[in-house]
């Protein structure tokens, strides 16, 4: 399976509480094969699988599930022991009140809240001291282990009615929908999720075997993005991967795929902030990191492969992209 990639912005976000802390970096970058000069480009992507090593990395050696960005740590292996005092449980309902009422006991970091109104369930996350946290990357964790959990457990994609944060849009606002959906609220009150409460009576078909899967493979199951997004830009993005990079459909023949003219698909992606030029780089971006990185080939393979017909530009290119040259990928192998 291709690995999706992220924004750079949660290495920076995942590192801030060890480097309070006085730890060094590097160590844990090289743990997750991410090159340390990709720490300072805006531009860089990462694999899930390389964020997922560079959270366990923080989480050994910061001894803190919360990763340094509260003031008092969360010890490793609280999360495991919640979800197994579950397992007596039936239903999701149940299971909810109980990790809820388990997190509030063990520590004082995080306020976690759950209310029933009518026919909705509404989810509320409250970090105490949020100046420890501020990229949000631990309100935004916490939220979506709690979605990812719950539809674990009943082994179905819980519906989430909306998904709301405390705080405006960020810059890499695109990284939210893939990982939340499509329905999100900024500028929130509070941050938190609501779903139907009919889904309350939803059994637990998980066991304990399992569990002890998906906790081996924490954080990776958590990062991996879920949820069915067609939007125009989507459907775009499909066509082209359906066609091939290394002849790349023009915006004309993807059009007419769409049934619909090349101008009235330029304003549709337009109204959604993207252009088609874009979406053709952000592919090819994530496509030659992916070649680079998990396939081990070379600069002028990759080149190649997504359509570059000189090595020299698509050099240029590469840089443009991600503010490093492709052999910066290179420097480390990233593991499944």
């Amino acid at each position: 399976m291709k690995k999706k990639l992220v924004s750079n912005h949660y290495i920076q976000a995942c590192l801030h509480g060890v480097i309070q802390q006085g730890f060094d970096p590097q160590p844990l970058l090289d743990k997750a094969a991410i090159p340390i000069e990709l720490m300072h480009k805006p531009k860089a992507r990462i694999t899930e699988v390389q964020l997922a090593n560079l959270i366990r990395a923080v989480w050994r050696t910061t001894g803190d599930e919360f990763m340094g960005l509260t003031e008092h740590p969360c010890n490793n292996g609280v999360f495991a022991l919640m979800m197994e005092s579950l397992f007596q449980l039936k239903t999701l309902g149940a299971m909810l009140q109980q990790s809820i009422r388990f997190y509030n006991a063990v520590q004082n970091e995080v306020d976690f809240a759950m209310t029933i109104e009518a026919d909705q369930v509404d989810i509320s996350i409250t970090l105490r001291r949020p100046e420890f946290d501020p990229d949000h990357l631990l309100q935004e964790f916490v939220l979506l282990i709690w979605q990812r959990f719950c539809s674990w457990l009943i082994n179905s994609q819980l519906s989430i009615h909306s998904t709301r944060f405390n705080y405006p849009p960020p810059t890499h606002y695109e990284e939210y929908p893939p990982m939340f959906g499509e329905q999100l609220q900024f500028s929130q009150p509070s941050s938190g999720f609501s779903f139907s409460s009919k889904q309350l009576t939803l059994p637990r078909v998980r066991d304990p075997m399992e569990l002890e899967c998906f906790l081996r493979q924490s954080p990776l199951e958590v990062l991996r993005r879920v949820g069915e997004n067609n939007s125009l830009s989507i459907q775009v993005q499909r066509l082209i991967l359906n066609k091939g990079l290394e002849q790349a459909p023009a915006l004309e023949e993807v059009a007419c795929c769409l049934h619909m003219t090349s101008r009235t698909l330029r304003r549709k992606l337009k109204d959604e902030g993207v252009s088609y030029q874009q979406i053709k780089d952000r592919i090819r971006c994530d496509t030659a990191i992916r070649l680079l990185t998990e396939e081990s080939l070379t600069v002028a393979e990759t080149s190649e492969l997504i359509g570059f017909t000189e090595q020299a530009a698509f050099c240029r290119a590469f840089k443009g992209w991600t503010g490093v040259a492709p052999s910066a990928y290179q420097s480390g192998k990233v593991e499944p």
